[in-house]
Protein backbone atom coordinates (compact mmCIF):
# COMPACT_ATOMS: atom_id res chain seq x y z
CA UNK A 1 0.00 0.00 0.00
CA UNK A 2 1.41 3.44 -0.98
CA UNK A 3 1.43 6.78 1.44
CA UNK A 4 -1.02 8.39 -0.55
CA UNK A 5 -3.55 5.80 0.14
CA UNK A 6 -2.57 5.07 3.69
CA UNK A 7 -3.16 8.53 4.06
CA UNK A 8 -6.42 8.52 2.04
CA UNK A 9 -7.47 5.62 5.04
CA UNK A 10 -6.63 7.58 8.02
CA UNK A 11 -8.39 11.00 6.40
CA UNK A 12 -11.79 8.80 5.26
CA UNK A 13 -12.87 8.36 9.11
CA UNK A 14 -12.99 12.35 9.48
CA UNK A 15 -14.67 12.95 6.27
CA UNK A 16 -17.44 10.43 6.76
CA UNK A 17 -17.83 12.26 10.13
CA UNK A 18 -17.77 15.93 8.81
CA UNK A 19 -20.26 14.78 6.03
CA UNK A 20 -23.15 13.17 8.83
CA UNK A 21 -22.64 16.33 10.85
CA UNK A 22 -23.28 19.07 8.54
CA UNK A 23 -26.14 16.76 7.08
CA UNK A 24 -27.40 16.96 11.01
CA UNK A 25 -26.87 21.16 10.99
CA UNK A 26 -28.84 20.96 7.89
CA UNK A 27 -31.90 19.33 9.32
CA UNK A 28 -31.62 20.73 13.07
CA UNK A 29 -34.34 22.30 14.18
CA UNK A 30 -36.99 19.79 11.84
CA UNK A 31 -39.71 18.78 13.61
CA UNK A 32 -41.70 15.90 12.07
CA UNK A 33 -45.25 14.26 12.49
CA UNK A 34 -46.39 11.09 11.32
CA UNK A 35 -49.84 10.75 11.03
CA UNK A 36 -51.57 7.21 9.70
CA UNK A 37 -53.65 8.55 7.01
CA UNK A 38 -53.50 8.98 3.50
CA UNK A 39 -51.52 11.54 2.00
CA UNK A 40 -54.19 13.62 0.40
CA UNK A 41 -55.71 14.10 4.42
CA UNK A 42 -51.90 14.89 5.38
CA UNK A 43 -51.84 17.36 2.65
CA UNK A 44 -54.84 19.36 3.37
CA UNK A 45 -54.34 19.24 7.21
CA UNK A 46 -51.15 20.88 6.79
CA UNK A 47 -52.21 23.54 4.01
CA UNK A 48 -54.87 23.96 6.93
CA UNK A 49 -51.87 24.77 10.01
CA UNK A 50 -50.72 27.79 7.54
CA UNK A 51 -54.32 29.73 6.30
CA UNK A 52 -53.32 32.50 8.05
CA UNK A 53 -50.24 33.18 6.02
CA UNK A 54 -49.96 33.38 2.34
CA UNK A 55 -48.70 30.94 0.50
CA UNK A 56 -45.13 31.20 -1.85
CA UNK A 57 -45.02 27.73 -3.00
CA UNK A 58 -47.68 25.14 -3.02
CA UNK A 59 -46.43 21.74 -4.99
CA UNK A 60 -48.37 18.43 -4.15
CA UNK A 61 -47.11 16.40 -5.97
CA UNK A 62 -43.45 17.39 -4.41
CA UNK A 63 -45.09 17.48 -1.01
CA UNK A 64 -43.63 21.07 -0.54
CA UNK A 65 -45.43 24.59 1.29
CA UNK A 66 -43.48 27.38 1.84
CA UNK A 67 -44.84 30.25 3.13
CA UNK A 68 -44.09 34.06 2.10
CA UNK A 69 -42.29 36.07 4.36
CA UNK A 70 -44.11 37.55 7.22
CA UNK A 71 -42.90 40.76 8.90
CA UNK A 72 -43.48 40.87 12.90
CA UNK A 73 -42.84 44.05 14.95
CA UNK A 74 -40.25 43.75 17.67
CA UNK A 75 -40.70 46.72 19.97
CA UNK A 76 -37.77 47.57 22.57
CA UNK A 77 -35.53 44.66 21.03
CA UNK A 78 -31.46 47.17 21.88
CA UNK A 79 -28.31 46.56 19.50
CA UNK A 80 -24.98 47.64 20.08
CA UNK A 81 -22.46 48.13 22.86
CA UNK A 82 -24.51 51.15 23.93
CA UNK A 83 -28.08 48.72 24.01
CA UNK A 84 -29.45 51.81 21.95
CA UNK A 85 -33.40 51.10 20.85
CA UNK A 86 -33.71 50.16 17.63
CA UNK A 87 -37.02 52.05 16.40
CA UNK A 88 -37.65 49.81 13.53
CA UNK A 89 -37.04 46.44 15.14
CA UNK A 90 -38.51 43.68 13.48
CA UNK A 91 -38.08 39.96 12.48
CA UNK A 92 -39.05 38.07 9.60
CA UNK A 93 -40.74 34.63 9.31
CA UNK A 94 -41.01 32.25 6.72
CA UNK A 95 -42.69 27.97 7.00
CA UNK A 96 -41.52 24.98 4.84
CA UNK A 97 -43.34 21.70 5.17
CA UNK A 98 -42.42 19.08 3.42
CA UNK A 99 -45.68 15.98 3.24
CA UNK A 100 -44.20 12.51 2.43
CA UNK A 101 -45.91 8.92 1.93
CA UNK A 102 -44.09 6.56 3.99
CA UNK A 103 -45.73 3.19 3.74
CA UNK A 104 -49.71 3.61 5.07
CA UNK A 105 -48.28 6.70 6.98
CA UNK A 106 -47.60 10.73 5.89
CA UNK A 107 -45.02 12.18 7.78
CA UNK A 108 -45.03 16.13 8.07
CA UNK A 109 -41.87 17.76 8.65
CA UNK A 110 -41.60 21.72 9.54
CA UNK A 111 -39.56 24.32 10.18
CA UNK A 112 -39.20 28.41 10.62
CA UNK A 113 -36.97 30.19 8.86
CA UNK A 114 -36.29 33.79 10.82
CA UNK A 115 -34.34 36.86 10.25
CA UNK A 116 -33.73 39.93 12.59
CA UNK A 117 -33.71 43.40 11.22
CA UNK A 118 -30.23 44.12 13.14
CA UNK A 119 -27.67 46.50 12.99
CA UNK A 120 -24.56 45.45 10.18
CA UNK A 121 -22.49 49.24 10.11
CA UNK A 122 -21.17 50.24 6.81
CA UNK A 123 -23.11 51.58 4.02
CA UNK A 124 -26.01 49.39 4.62
CA UNK A 125 -26.20 50.45 8.12
CA UNK A 126 -29.18 47.70 8.54
CA UNK A 127 -30.38 44.55 7.05
CA UNK A 128 -31.55 41.08 7.39
CA UNK A 129 -29.54 38.24 9.40
CA UNK A 130 -30.74 34.95 10.13
CA UNK A 131 -31.31 34.32 13.86
CA UNK A 132 -33.13 31.06 15.28
CA UNK A 133 -36.58 29.91 14.83
CA UNK A 134 -39.01 30.70 17.35
CA UNK A 135 -39.93 28.20 20.12
CA UNK A 136 -43.59 30.00 20.42
CA UNK A 137 -44.36 29.63 16.50
CA UNK A 138 -43.30 25.93 15.93
CA UNK A 139 -44.86 25.16 19.11
CA UNK A 140 -48.21 26.78 17.54
CA UNK A 141 -47.57 24.94 14.11
CA UNK A 142 -46.85 21.61 15.98
CA UNK A 143 -50.25 22.32 17.76
CA UNK A 144 -52.41 23.41 14.83
CA UNK A 145 -51.12 20.50 12.86
CA UNK A 146 -51.81 18.14 15.39
CA UNK A 147 -55.37 19.56 15.38
CA UNK A 148 -55.86 19.59 12.10
CA UNK A 149 -54.88 15.90 11.91
CA UNK A 150 -57.03 14.94 14.13
CA UNK A 151 -60.29 16.83 11.95
CA UNK A 152 -59.25 15.26 9.27
CA UNK A 153 -59.51 11.48 10.75
CA UNK A 154 -56.09 10.94 10.96
CA UNK A 155 -53.85 9.42 13.92
CA UNK A 156 -50.82 11.47 15.32
CA UNK A 157 -47.83 9.24 16.44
Amino acid sequence: MTKLQQMGLQILPLLLAGSVGGCAWMTSGMQQRFAVCSYDHAWDAAIDAVKDRSADTMDKDAGLIVTEWLEIPMPGRPYGIFRRDVADSKDRSRLTLKVKRVDDVARISFIEERQSWVFRGGSRLFGWAPTDPSDEVMRDIQRRLDAKLQEHGCTVT
